[in-house]
């Protein structure tokens, strides 16, 4: 009998895990469907696999805090896209969120009937071992990693990645950054900002290392800028030939001995690319809204023509609208959410409600931008 009731009382613990799992996510409405238009590549319908070579790639991380993010970036894309069912979207997600019972899995395909996806398991302990303290939290989470490898985990058929943050507002047809040239010397297209002071980004020790420093940089392509990986165009067959993933970890690894820089994810993608990125225009990546990573203050869009709205930063537009203090386009990104709160079933923000936004790219106005 003891072990009889030692059984039960296990199987109502894992039940009860479970459930607590599942009320853990946010509930959402369902999206728009959106449908090809005319022009779109004949063979990229519903019924191809994800080898067709009419697709468009997009790799985004997916886990329950950052799914309201995902969520409305999905919409957002599926929106502006001259060929929506031409989108396949490759989630990684962390290995026990993916075994879960499916969770997050239900969660997008409720909101997103049609949707053309797939969710691939990520093990954290693949980078546990080699992340080092940072200036925030947040950016300590293993899956911020899990881009290094998107090359393993996607199938090898995938020739190129569009990878974006799940802090992303799409107003523009996302074919257009899908189509960047990259020259056969590159292995990654974003756009860069070489009016930053890129020294910041490393500490004193790294500049007076003889063997680190500008050495590190000298030899090539051009003159090394930053740049957010964030949005990045990735051609994931050069990506596996040159073994990137493990010059990327070799500097994580490097960091653990000499602390080089006091960031998360985004300098040993510096250390690797900078001075070799293919540039793509500013408008893909108008990025900083969500502030510096300690205030998470407000912030405008620089001028020009906006394609990609980006909250990185400490600031989340979510956070900020749930306590009633929202920065001013934060009110654009509560356009594509579909969060549904409370009980009662009453949504946040219809999907149809908001500012309307062409699925050409926008020109806002001239605006101070701090990045």
């Amino acid at each position: 009998m003891p072990a009889r009731a030692a059984a039960a009382a296990a199987a109502v613990a894992l039940l009860l895990a479970v459930c607590a799992q599942a009320a853990a996510l946010p509930r959402f409405a369902e999206a728009p469907e959106y449908r090809n238009g005319e022009g779109c590549p004949a063979a990229a319908t519903a019924a191809a696999g994800v080898c067709d070579a009419g697709l468009v790639h997009i790799s985004m991380t997916l886990d329950a805090h950052y799914l309201r993010g995902s969520m409305a970036a999905v919409y957002s894309l599926l929106k502006h896209a001259s060929c929506p069912e031409s989108l396949f979207f490759h989630f990684l997600a962390e290995e026990e969120e993916v075994g879960g019972g499916g969770d997050l899995r239900r969660a997008v395909a409720a909101s997103f009937p049609s949707l053309r996806f797939e969710i691939y398991a990520f093990r954290a302990e693949a980078v546990a071992g080699l992340i080092s303290a940072s200036v925030r939290a947040a950016l300590e989470s293993p899956l911020n990693y899990a881009r290094n490898h998107l090359a393993d985990l996607l199938p090898r058929c995938v020739p190129r990645a569009i990878y974006l943050d799940s802090d992303v507002l799409a107003v523009d047809d996302v074919r257009r950054l899908w189509e960047t040239r990259l020259p056969a010397a590159a292995v990654v297209a974003a756009p860069e900002y070489c009016h930053a002071n890129f020294s910041r980004y490393f500490t004193p020790a790294f500049w007076s290392d003889p063997g680190l420093g500008r050495r590190v940089f000298a030899g090539r392509r051009r003159p090394p800028c930053y740049f957010n990986t964030g949005v990045m165009v990735i051609d994931l067959r050069r990506w596996r030939a040159g073994n990137y993933r493990h010059r990327i970890e070799r500097w994580m690894e490097i960091q653990k001995e000499k602390r080089i820089y006091e960031l998360g994810s985004l300098p040993p993608f510096l250390l690797v690319f900078a001075g070799e990125v293919e540039a793509v225009d500013h408008r893909w990546n108008q990025h900083g809204l969500g502030g510096d990573n300690v205030r998470g203050s407000c912030r405008p869009l620089h001028d020009g023509p906006v394609s990609l709205m980006h909250w990185s930063g400490k600031g989340k537009p979510w956070d900020r609208l749930d306590a009633g203090n929202p920065c001013p386009l934060d009110h654009t990104w509560k356009s594509y959410d579909l969060y549904v709160a409370g009980d009662d079933g009453a949504a946040a923000s219809s999907p149809a409600s908001g500012p309307a936004l062409s699925s050409t790219s926008t020109t806002w106005p001239a605006l101070v931008f701090s990045w």
